[in-house]
């Protein structure tokens, strides 16, 4: 490609690739945009090629003047073959016909017009042959070029032959078969003005050099000449470069191929042939005879270009009369062949295999109008101009727009059934008339803007028969009064608009409509709902459920700026509104610590306390998983394409991302502060109730201890530590807590307790005859009481694996004191894991066996553990508590879901009520109506 185009993504050495929607009618035919990475394969223009200045060229030909019309003749003499020989130096004797054939052109020469001057060289009898400038310096490192004689018919089979024996190869170098003639396009650029070839192209047997540097010429600062190489390597390199592209591109690469073949006179192999079936040519491009040429300008004068005369009234047309006019905005007249190429560019059809995209509007007039979907990604971009592009080319960008606004990665579209369409970072896009500012699908006839410029619609052949296109306006209303308040863009009566915002009001669907002007009106009235208790019942989870419905319409329907600002907004509310809570609880508790005799707090007022706290907690856990599900989505819709973001996605992508962890970890934050507040506040009114469990005897009521269901059977000095209990598990219930956090709430009650039972009973034990048979009997029972109800209500399992310190020094102390005195150290660490050696020593130690009895000696530490034992703790600490793990699983709340809580609809519609008389008093008076909002709340 030339070095304004190479920038755009192509590759740096290539062979020559002729587009597919050029033609080869005109012998000023130029060589345009050669390049291995054409646009959006199977592309077509909309207007002719870019114009490129004749160029130096390799062949010499000594162009006839008027007066040396006799030399010409004596020359073409030299050359003419009469009779059977059938030679004759015109392109149009290339399908036979002998000397009469030339004869009878030569008489019609001479009674026509003159034959225009541009014309000249390819037909009549005054064609003299050419010299060829042969570049052979891969097989003779001695000599530059050698020059042979060539004529329009000479074959490059036949120019090989002579140049190799102008070059005089032995024939030991190989027959004339294992070398090829290349046509190549450089610039002088290397060192001293040195050649450097960029395009390489291999000329077909058949192929006539001569007609082919005529009819495709190099663009401006460009040259071409012909090498001679050695066929094997340069079907090396060829194959090297074909195993770069892939699938339809390589496709498309070999359909180039095959025109520029024909171009020049070459067959197109059958399968190349078989691959051009899909597209439609209406004239051969086989044949460049003036008298078809003239043909051809009669059927372009039928489809409405510039008429031409019949071959039968001008035979030979003048200059003036072949000349088509200007196009609009042109620098210049254009060459004669150009409104045929605009012709047989028309006709092309397009793909039968692969959806594509066509142009309705363009940024300049040569943009393609046809762009093929060859991957099952495609991106649209523009061509950066910073260097030479990297290998891979483009950034993987498919389809380059030139325009301002379109961005260096703008737009990525995605094959499937059905497609999706994706905007990059800051890029404008328009899905069907709307701002599209996610990933959305994109379906048959579907218009897709880009920037302000482009406009494309989206055709897939596979698909069948497509329906109505989505943005294509209904009917019209009836007209009338009705039909004149109706709304003008989709054509519905103020009824049928009246009808539908109902129905979008009392809809079970899981969505919430809103402006961005409306959105702080919105949130606060949500938080007032939350004040409000949430209404009890099932709408315990009412604040979350439409705080994530707010994130969820951000996410889908607002620009992307806008759900990090909305995220952070939430979460900046939650924790203001908890704090508030946690500040309200702090000041109703008193200042010093209640009196020995006063009573303390029941559980019913401490679950009245704590229930906002609790609602909070349940509601904050489930908006932290709504929220952290849009947020993964949002990196996954992001996310970089393997070949990199644009620049603008790449400096925006962290910085919401980085807003959006703020919000997290605030929310966060506030979990963490409301399972703390609600642990302390319980654990404060457990630790006044817990020491009635050692102090109690189970056995003073009437008839066995047992556990029961109902608090009334149980002993009156368990009643409080049990009811509590009770009361924390029906909060988190009513509250709808998520269940880990439940699990993990009781699981600290229990590791407080039983660490402050523990340290009591260890305390107690060392300040006198504590430790004895008879009182543990009696903290054993108390102990399976309190066990046995949490069995009942579901916490069992909990209770026994955090009370088994506790458990371990009761059934120590239980043991009869005859097994008890004969068992040995080693044996009850065995029998006794739970206790650390310090622990278990203080216990026996201070056990009493009965008046003057000593401790056995069995009961003695081994030297080894006196140590240990010394230096040990024999109290629990609190500080070692189990960590708050947030829950992954087992959410109530479940985006995209219909509402079935009866609770949650109420809410939610009364939410859209409220968001219909913002609407409706934004809007005058008199466009109440006509939108459907006036007494649709």
């Amino acid at each position: 490609m030339f070095p304004e185009e190479r920038k755009e993504g192509s590759p740096r050495f290539g062979k020559l690739h002729f587009p597919v929607g050029l033609w080869i009618n005109s012998p000023k035919k130029r060589l345009a945009k050669m390049s291995r990475r054409w646009p959006s394969v199977g592309s077509v223009k909309s207007t002719s090629s870019d114009t490129a200045s004749r160029s130096s060229e390799t062949v010499e030909l000594r162009p006839p003047g008027k007066s040396k019309a006799a030399r010409h003749k004596r020359l073409s003499n030299l050359f003419h073959r009469s009779g059977g020989a059938g030679g004759g130096t015109g392109v149009g004797a290339a399908g036979g016909g002998g000397g009469g054939r030339w004869a009878s052109e030569k008489k019609l020469a001479e009674l026509a017009a003159p034959v225009p001057e541009e014309l000249a060289e390819l037909c009549g009898p005054r064609q003299p042959p050419g010299i060829l400038k042969i570049f052979g310096g891969d097989i003779s490192r001695g000599a530059n070029y050698k020059s042979v004689l060539a004529t329009p018919r000479s074959t490059a089979r036949q120019l090989v032959r002579e140049a190799l024996e102008r070059y005089g190869l032995a024939p030991e170098e190989g027959p004339p078969d294992d070398y090829v003639l290349c046509d190549v396009v450089g610039r002088a650029a290397g060192p001293g003005g040195a050649w450097q070839a960029e395009h390489l192209r291999p000329v077909g047997d058949a192929e006539r050099p001569l007609v082919l540097q005529d009819v495709w010429q190099p663009k401006a600062g460009c040259s071409r000449r012909f090498e001679i190489r050695r066929r094997q390597e340069v079907e090396r390199a060829c194959e090297a470069e074909d195993e770069e592209p892939a699938g339809a591109e390589a496709q498309g690469r070999r359909l180039q191929k095959s025109r520029s073949r024909a171009a020049s006179g070459g067959p197109a192999p059958p399968k190349e042939r078989a691959d051009n079936l899909s597209l439609r040519r209406s004239i051969s491009d086989m044949n460049l005879s003036a008298k078809k040429r003239r043909e051809r300008k009669t059927v372009l004068s039928v489809a409405g270009g510039e008429a031409g005369p019949p071959p039968t009234a001008a035979p030979a047309a003048t200059p003036a009369a072949e000349e088509p006019a200007a196009e609009p905005g042109g620098g210049g007249a254009e060459e004669p062949a150009d409104g045929l190429e605009q012709l047989s560019q028309c006709l092309i059809r397009p793909p039968s295999r692969h959806p594509y995209f066509l142009l309705l509007q363009g940024y300049d007039p040569q943009d393609f109008v046809v762009y093929v979907m060859t991957r099952p990604r495609h991106v649209f971009g523009r061509p950066e101009r910073r260097g030479p592009p990297e290998k891979g080319g483009g950034g993987g960008v498919d389809t380059f727009l030139d325009a301002p606004d379109i961005l260096p990665r703008h737009c990525l579209v995605r094959a499937g059934e059905p497609a999706l369409v994706r905007p990059f970072r800051g890029a404008a896009v328009t899905h069907n008339g709307a701002p599209l500012l996610r990933q959305a699908p994109l379906g048959p006839g579907d218009l897709l803007g880009l920037g302000q410029h482009f406009l494309l619609v989206y055709k897939d052949p596979r698909a069948g028969p497509a329906p109505p296109p989505a943005w294509l306006p209904r009917a019209g209303p009836a007209p009338g009064l009705a039909g004149a308040l109706g709304c003008p863009g989709c054509g519905r009566s103020p009824q049928e608009r009246h009808e539908a915002v109902r129905a979008y009001v009392e809809s079970r669907r899981a969505e919430l409509r809103f402006r961005p002007q409306e959105e702080e009106a919105l949130l606060r009235e949500i938080l007032r709902l939350a004040d409000g208790g949430g209404g009890g019942g099932g709408a315990a989870l009412a604040p979350a459920f439409l705080l994530g419905l707010c994130l969820e319409h951000s996410a889908r329907a607002l620009e992307p700026a806008h759900f990090p600002a909305l995220l952070a907004r939430v979460a900046q509310l939650v924790k203001e509104a908890v704090w508030e809570k946690i500040k309200e609880i702090g000041e109703r508790q008193p200042e010093t610590e209640p009196e020995a005799g006063a009573e303390a707090p029941g559980a019913a007022e401490v679950a009245a306390e704590l229930r906002p706290l609790v609602l909070w907690l349940a509601n904050a856990t489930e908006l932290l998983n709504l929220a952290q599900g849009r947020v993964l989505e949002l990196e996954r819709e992001l996310e970089p394409e393997p070949e990199g973001p644009g620049p603008a996605a790449a400096a925006a992508l962290p910085g919401d991302l980085e807003a959006c962890d703020e919000a997290l970890a605030a929310l966060d934050e506030v979990i963490m502060s409301t399972f703390q507040q609600c642990v302390y506040y319980l654990t404060k009114t457990l630790y006044s109730a817990l020491p009635a469990l050692l102090d109690s005897n189970p056995f003073s009521g009437a008839g066995e201890p047992s556990a029961a269901p109902d608090l009334g059977a149980m002993p009156p000095a368990l009643r409080p530590a049990l009811a509590l209990y009770g009361a924390a598990l029906q909060l988190g219930r009513d509250c709808q807590l998520h269940p880990a956090l439940v699990s993990q709430t009781f699981g600290y009650l229990f590791f407080f307790s039983n660490a402050s039972l523990f340290n009591t009973l260890m305390e107690r034990g060392s300040a006198g005859p504590f430790f004895q048979w008879s009182r543990a009997v009696r903290v054993r029972t108390n102990l399976d009481l309190v066990l046995d109800w949490l069995q009942g209500v579901g916490l069992g399992d909990i209770a026994a694996e955090f009370f088994r310190k506790l458990s371990a020094t009761a059934n120590l102390l239980c043991t009869p004191k005859s097994s008890l005195s004969k068992a040995t150290w080693a044996r009850l660490r065995g029998e006794y894991p739970a206790l650390t050696p310090a622990q278990l020593h203080h216990v026996l130690s201070h056990y009493q066996l009965g008046p003057g009895r000593g401790r056995p000696e069995g009961w003695s530490p081994p030297a080894e553990e006196r140590e240990q034992i010394a230096a040990g703790d024999i109290f629990e600490s609190f500080t070692e508590h189990p960590p708050l793990i947030l829950p992954g699983e087992g959410f109530r709340l479940r985006p995209g879901e219909a509402v079935s809580d009866e609770a949650l609809h109420r809410h939610l519609c009364r939410l859209r009520r409220f968001l219909c008389d913002l609407e409706q008093g934004s809007l005058p008076a008199n466009q109440r109506a006509a939108y459907g909002l006036e007494g649709a709340a």
